[in-house]
């Protein structure tokens, strides 16, 4: 059988993930500081589910866009450099005061926020003022002047002019970011409908395998993938079950299946290939998970499918669970990861550009690739606006992917790609 291309094994996978399109469970999130402080992961990569409606206006009263002083601009018509106005100073008005009525003949001493006064409808900057500076109250002169005439609003922020109570504060779909928070809060919002993340049981597996500050014996190596795709994941607006499997014994991982909380989509790396004891193979290929090779590098060999999930030992029922298996490389794994499942897990969470941009630069050297597979390189954008390739094409060259900021796109049919030659990329640094 031949390879499937990306692009269709892409479409496998995301007809696959379909239902979990139609079935979105919602949820509500109390909004408070000590909540965001005390469980920020609660707030990562939320998306309203409702639309919410403003319970009050911003600002919700008129107030000062300057430290200055409150006045009526009708008092100050007649003032000019030659005959400035002189008022009498009424009482100083802090953010957060009540303030009273300002009196006719007179200006009050108004600090960055604080309302307006009644009968005020003008904000003259302390600059502007003679003398150009607040005293303290015991120092504050009885009066104080003005060189010029100011229109009436002048530093004025009206009363709903951000948004008036009743009106569309959020629309349903908007990803919460700091902006979004922080105009829920400051309307005084405490709860809001919210899509619940989907919950993925992510298994690493491998005989192999080990827990970092655990002591390696031979043939051991420590275990990556499950912070490579545990990490992946919680970018792409998931929450996560990890289960490593440090064995090649289908029973073990069956097992943790039975184990684990309810999910929405398991995903394994490691054990799809055609090898002797390939855990994930053996034991989820019986349940119905099929298992392929995508004309790709690295990354080749792929798992999907739909089993059905045994009752958990927490008594949650059998369900039928979507499987993504991917190979067990940790570069293989990430980079099939950014192919085949990111794009899907942002869109399900609601997150802005669930697909990178596929932009292009020329190639800052020379480079070699399997005419028969889309092989897909690590590298960096230079200053110059070219792309460094940064280490080889082998699956296990973790470190440079670290180093990386682009992921380089050399299709299908092609072989080699000349220096100078404009190639696709994904940037990955974000």
């Amino acid at each position: 059988m031949s390879a499937r291309t990306i692009e269709q094994h892409r479409e496998a996978v995301a007809t696959l993930l379909a239902p979990l399109f139609q079935t979105r469970s919602v949820e509500t999130l109390t909004l408070s500081s000590e909540r965001l402080t005390g469980d920020p992961d609660g707030f990562r990569s939320r998306t309203l589910a409702a639309a919410v409606a403003s319970p009050v206006s911003l600002p919700p009263f008129d107030n000062s866009q300057m430290d200055g002083y409150a006045v009526r601009s009708g008092d100050l018509t007649p003032a000019s450099s030659g005959t400035p106005v002189t008022l009498g100073v009424a009482d100083r008005i802090a953010a957060g005061d009540a303030g009273t009525p300002l009196r006719a003949g007179t200006a009050a001493p108004i600090m960055t926020g604080a309302p307006i006064p009644p009968g005020a409808d003008a904000v003259v900057p302390i600059e502007l003022a003679d003398p150009p500076r607040f005293l303290s109250p015991a120092t504050t002169p009885g009066t104080v002047s003005f060189a010029a005439p100011v229109a009436a609003g002048t530093f004025v922020r009206p009363a709903g002019s951000d948004v008036a109570a009743g009106d569309l504060l959020l629309p349903t779909g908007s990803h919460l970011g700091p902006a979004q928070l922080g105009v829920l809060a400051g309307t005084g919002v405490t709860e809001i409908s919210v899509l619940r993340r989907i919950r993925v049981l992510l298994i690493a597996t491998g005989h192999e395998i080990r827990a970092a500050g655990e002591q390696l014996a031979a043939g051991q190596i420590y275990d990556s993938n499950t912070v490579i795709l545990t990490q992946a994941l919680h970018d792409a607006g998931c929450t996560v079950v990890a289960r490593p499997c440090p064995s090649d014994d289908a029973a073990d991982l069956l097992a943790l299946l039975t184990a684990a909380p309810e999910v929405d989509l398991i995903v394994t790396v490691g054990g799809v290939s055609a090898g002797a004891r390939e855990v994930v193979r053996d034991a989820l290929g019986p349940l119905g998970v099929e298992f392929l090779h995508v004309a790709m590098q690295p990354g080749g060999p792929q798992g999907l499918g739909e089993i059905t999930r045994p009752s958990t030992a927490d008594g949650d029922p059998a369900a039928h669970v979507p499987v993504v298996s991917f190979p067990g490389n940790p570069v293989s794994a990430l980079i099939s990861f950014e192919v085949f499942l990111r794009p899907l897990l942002r869109a399900l969470a609601g997150l802005p550009r669930p697909e990178r941009a596929l932009l292009r630069a020329p190639l800052a050297t020379a480079v070699e690739s399997p005419a028969g597979k889309h092989q897909l390189r690590r590298g960096i954008l230079r200053p110059d606006g070219t792309l460094e390739l940064v280490g080889g094409p082998s699956s296990h060259l973790l470190h440079s992917y670290a180093a990386a900021t682009v992921l380089v796109h050399l299709p299908v049919g092609l072989d080699r790609a000349t220096a100078g030659e404009p190639v696709n990329y994904w940037s990955i640094d974000d």
